[in-house]
Parts: C-alpha cells; structure tokens; sequence
C-alpha cells in the first residue's frame, strides 16, 4: 500500500501572462513585474512553508487591469495591484497568519460569486 502525501495547505496561482509592447490589453508580467514570481518563491522558502504552501505559475487570470494579481486557494482569495511588499505581507499575514490583508484584495465590484454552472 502507497503511503498517504498530505494536500498542500495553499496553492498561490500567480499570473505570469505577457504580452507583446503596444497590445491593448496590459499585462501581469513586463520590466518592472517579472521578478515577482522568483521572490514570492524565494519569500516562502525563507519562512520554511515551501511545500505546504505550492507556487504556480499560470496564464492569464482574467484581471489584467488590475495586475500584476495572484490568486490563493482556498478561499478565492485575489490579490491584486502587487509589489514585493504586498507580497511580502500577504506570505506572513494570510498565508501564515490567516488573515488575508484586504486593502490588497479585488475590489468587490470585480471579484462577485463564481459562475454558477448549467447543468
């Protein structure tokens, strides 16, 4: 019999969508946004919850004016408009603490119930 592996605590979907200079639509991922990714990974290495918490890089999150955005699960948590001092706050108070910090979360307006599914 194969031994149980826990589910990881979080999961952290950061967007890494880029687009080409002079498309219309912005991006989570240009000059100033692309370390983000490495140092919300590096951030969680150095508190030691690599692991139960698993970084993922993915496409686009739908919130592109809003970015560069990631978003946490469980709970439907979207961070946006982030820097590595909103990250930084986000790893020791939501992720550790277990408050999300919601002067960084979507406003309200932008982020309603999920789409319920046809059946």
């Amino acid at each position: 019999m194969m031994p149980q592996f826990p589910q990881p605590t979080f999961y952290i979907f950061k967007c890494e969508q880029s687009t080409p200079p002079g498309m219309p639509k912005p991006s989570c991922v240009n000059a100033n946004t692309q370390e983000l990714f490495g140092y919300m990974a590096q951030g969680l290495m150095q508190r030691g919850i690599m692991g139960p918490v698993q970084p993922i890089r993915t496409s686009c999150l739908g919130r592109c004016q809003m970015g560069p955005v990631m978003l946490v699960e469980p709970g439907h948590f979207m961070y946006v408009g982030l820097t590595k001092e909103k990250i930084d706050k986000i790893l020791d108070e939501h992720i550790i603490g277990g408050k999300p910090v919601d002067e960084y979360l979507i406003p309200e307006q932008f982020w309603g119930e999920p789409i319920e599914l046809k059946k």
